[in-house]
């Protein structure tokens, strides 16, 4: 019983510190423009199939790393609004796996974070950053 309350607890934090990285403003922000990336425009499908507990779960990162405020509650809520229409949620959920594996897996886990295609998930996610961080937080 105390170990899957411990793995629970795991599992929060992992996405709480996945949640702070992702709302940390990135170098690549001032690399981005303001239009979205040829062939991925938001569209109800894109935008809104980011599950609930996700987004909010980024919010509060979020909002922890920008002052707990209403104004980093509507910034930050604008945020994963912009992220969840450039970026699949499926890669979202992938990338967000990769940064976790890199803070909490240790040297054996990395490995797995370092690949190709975690690495181009992951810097597409923080290029969706850099465009929520534009649109955003002005």
């Amino acid at each position: 019983m105390k170990a899957n309350r411990r793995r629970k607890q795991l599992a929060i934090a992992v996405g709480a510190i996945a949640a702070v990285l992702l709302a940390m403003p990135t170098e690549a922000a001032t690399a981005v423009n303001d239009n979205p990336p040829a062939g991925r425009s938001p569209t109800a499908a894109t935008t809104n199939d980011y599950p609930t507990a996700d987004r909010a779960d980024y919010v509060i990162g979020c909002m922890a790393a920008n002052g707990n405020s209403q104004e980093a509650l509507s910034k930050c809520s604008c945020a994963i609004d912009t992220i969840a229409g450039v970026m699949p949620y499926k890669d979202y959920e992938e990338a967000k796996t990769a940064l976790s594996l890199q803070v909490e897996g240790g040297p054996r886990m990395g490995i797995f974070a370092h690949t190709p295609q975690m690495q181009a998930l992951i810097q597409n996610l923080h290029q969706a950053q850099a465009e929520a961080n534009i649109q955003c937080f002005k």
